[in-house]
């Protein structure tokens, strides 16, 4: 497991240890909330549902601030 866990580059860590936060956020919520049904469906869709976003937003942020700051010697800046 954690050879698995050295293999990911930062951004997909990044992306799962946020996505991890927003499940647990969202199923928190549910659990406490009056907001919907406590359901399998609602947990689920709402493990999906919010920590996909988290994890998809965290992971695309953090993988566009690794490709700005990853310039190799001799490359022009980008205007």
């Amino acid at each position: 497991m954690k050879l698995r866990w050295r293999a990911l580059s930062g951004p997909v860590k990044i992306g799962l240890g946020f996505g991890l936060i927003g499940a647990v956020l969202t199923v928190t919520g549910l659990l406490t909330g009056n907001l919907a049904p406590l359901t399998a469906r609602s947990l689920l869709l709402g493990i999906l549902l919010g920590g996909g976003s988290w994890g998809v937003v965290s992971w695309a942020v953090a993988a566009a601030a690794a490709d700005a700051t990853d310039t190799e010697e001799g490359d022009p800046p980008v205007p």
